[in-house]
């Protein structure tokens, strides 16, 4: 499908999309309510694409997940959500755990989907993979010195880490791999030990920590992969020169590999239309989908065989951890509990 054909059904979607449900409908082949904690151009590509190749209309509902989550549970038994897209299988985990997702397993999406990146009884699969690295100031740190996460708190970094807030999804599944893997008492000597380390408090997103390295704030920094990327790519130069001025580690867990976590799609326990959201996650692993759903994200692909979007081909090779992201959800709570206590706020 070329992209130009698709924009006269973005206005349709545009309007129907921001915070104001769908409206409440019964079961409806011909409709599908998506409630999407994304929010990029790109979607409305994807939405129009699946529209056109199965004429099921989709209607959409963005905002933040934490917001999605209060608003189905407000909606009880008559939700009109049919679908959920979230970032993170940490946040992904809280909607299942409230009871608001069910079983979506199919034939193709358990061929094509790792088991490690999806939920073994079906309530979530993963679609697009991130990737959560470090990146350092080349002039003032070493890449032996940034191997590994558990460097962030080597006491030769004091004063130089720069870091977004411990309640954040992407730090809290960080820590509870390393929960997993070194248990509670070491990840929290990290967690204390990495506070010391703060050239700031912790504050602003992803973005915003890259741009602290950049401007000499700080040496170190943690953030997933997509953030540098978007600035490595954009039509500015002085926003490339932000990027050039970092270099990238993508750090592992001794011998365990990279941290990866996932966008990813869960079915709503009431969806009024459940075989149409069944339908659109498939879509989403069709080399089509993969595309329009990474494309403006700059996320890796999970489906393999899918190219790289656009900037992806400059990063090195890396392993990934082979965790089983169900766990990142299971041990949330006590990677709150070890952030809170360190004073990582």
């Amino acid at each position: 499908m070329r992209i130009p054909a698709l924009f006269a059904a973005i206005v349709a979607l545009s309007a129907c999309s921001g915070d104001a449900p769908p409206d409440e409908t019964s079961a409806d082949a011909g409709v599908l309510n998506v409630y999407s904690a994304r929010h990029y151009d790109s979607d409305r590509l994807l939405y129009a694409a699946f529209e056109e190749e199965t004429g099921i209309r989709v209607r959409v509902r963005e905002t933040s997940a934490p917001q999605l989550l209060e608003t189905m549970k407000a909606e009880g038994e008559r939700s009109p959500a049919d679908l959920v897209i979230a970032s993170d299988a940490g946040a992904l985990y809280r909607f299942q755990e409230a009871g608001l997702t069910q079983d979506s397993s199919s034939e193709r999406l358990n061929e094509v989907i790792p088991e490690r990146f999806r939920d073994p009884d079906g309530h979530w699969y993963g679609l697009a993979k991130r990737i959560r690295l470090i990146a350092y100031d080349p002039e003032r740190v070493s890449p032996d010195q940034v191997d590994e996460y558990t460097d962030l708190a080597d006491p030769a970094l004091e004063g130089e880490v720069c870091i977004r807030s411990g309640s954040n999804i992407y730090n809290l599944s960080l820590m509870g791999e390393l929960i997993e893997r070194a248990g509670a008492e070491a990840a929290s000597s990290w967690a204390d030990a990495v506070v010391s380390n703060f050239a700031r408090a912790p504050q602003g997103g992803d973005t915003a920590q890259i741009e602290a390295v950049a401007a000499g704030e700080c040496s170190v920094a943690l953030v997933n992969h997509y953030y540098w990327v978007r600035v490595a790519t954009n039509a500015s130069s002085d926003r490339r020169a932000i990027a050039e001025a970092t270099a990238l580690s993508f750090p592992s867990f001794g011998d365990a590999g990279t941290h990866v976590n996932v966008t990813g799609a869960a079915v709503a326990a009431n969806a009024p239309n459940k075989e149409a959201a069944i339908a659109f996650i498939e879509f989403l692993t069709t080399p089509e989908g993969q595309r329009f759903l990474t494309m403006e994200t700059k996320e890796f692909p999970l489906v393999e065989g899918v190219p790289l979007p656009e900037g992806l081909e400059t990063l090195p090779a890396f392993e990934e951890s082979d965790l089983q992201l169900t766990v990142l959800g299971a041990r949330q709570s006590e990677a709150q509990s070890v952030f809170l206590n360190a004073g990582w706020d």
